[in-house]
């Protein structure tokens, strides 16, 4: 008989509660090996801005699905679910522990949920996207509820809108009925990082005037020569929106890093509000001096 695969372990929580430094500790303690499930870590050159890991805090420790896209191209979940699991296939088959690390929720939910994606299909994306360039968002909302009522509940940005449409048009079923239950694909463990939250909106703030500091600036600068602008997921990435407008003449630096806090925090708030929803997670303190060695035990 084979043995039995060990539970994948991910390492969950709101963006600076240290979600990165765990998983190298829990890699060092259990013989691991780290995937990334941070969306915006997967394009090059975004490392100052989406505080990637650098290769001195990875102690070593090898770290999967990092760096892997342009900044031109775009993100993808069902990708992303193909690729974590053959990163997770390969890691256990080498005796190793998979520690999944990231705070996109429904990147974390596609490597560790049953969950199915619905294809793509280019020609009905651009009809619907010149519709809503032509006439709003609204009769395109109106056609979300007459057809699928409960993701019309759900969404209020365009692109996802337009996204739930097409996958109407594309399959006939309705975009929620393709929302994941809360079955995991193979045995995993997911540790969370419970923070104090007027704690993690310091936290945040200092973080972003340190980007700043360290040239997040000229990091946007030289991502944008290569082509950020024309990409459809990294531009809108947390500190990179705020300071294209820099270079745009639309906001000074101070502007565009009170922007990037705010945005930051908000986007923790939803952060915490997704994991919490979820059950099968175990919280501990981020701050307990003992953190690594409780979330090793929870993985065992």
């Amino acid at each position: 008989m084979a043995a039995r695969q060990p539970p994948v372990i991910a390492v969950v929580g709101p963006t600076g509660s240290g979600k990165s430094d765990l998983a190298v500790e829990l890699a060092l303690k259990l013989d691991g090996e780290v995937v990334n499930a941070d969306a915006m870590q997967f394009y090059r050159g975004m490392d100052i801005g989406t505080a990637k890991i650098t290769e001195p805090e990875r102690r070593g420790i090898p770290h999967h699905l990092l760096d892997i896209l342009d900044v031109t191209e775009e993100a993808s979940v069902s990708e992303f679910q193909q690729q974590a699991r053959a990163a997770v296939a390969d890691i256990h088959r080498r005796g190793k522990r998979a520690i999944l690390a990231g705070g996109s929720g429904l990147y974390v939910r596609a490597a560790l949920d049953v969950l199915e994606f619905p294809g793509t299909d280019p020609g009905i994306r651009a009809r619907l996207e010149q519709e809503q360039a032509e006439a709003g968002t609204a009769p395109l909302l109106q056609r979300l509820r007459e057809a699928d009522p409960v993701s019309a509940g759900r969404l209020g940005d365009a692109r996802r809108i337009i996204r739930a449409l097409e996958v109407y048009e594309l399959t006939g079923r309705p975009f929620s009925s393709f929302m994941p239950s809360r079955e995991y694909f193979q045995p995993a463990v997911q540790v969370g990082l419970a923070v104090d939250r007027d704690e993690l909106r310091e936290r945040l703030a200092a973080r972003v005037h340190r980007m700043v500091d360290r040239g997040l600036l000229a990091e946007v600068e030289r991502l944008d020569a290569a082509g950020l602008r024309r990409g459809r997921t990294a531009p809108r990435a947390l500190g990179y929106a705020q300071f294209l407008k820099v270079l745009d003449g639309e906001a000074d630096v101070t502007q565009a890093a009170e922007e990037t806090i705010v945005a930051t925090r908000q986007f923790a708030r939803r952060q915490l509000t997704w994991f919490r929803a979820d059950p099968r997670i175990a919280w501990l303190d981020w701050q307990d001096p003992a953190l690594a060695a409780k979330a090793a035990a929870l993985c065992a």
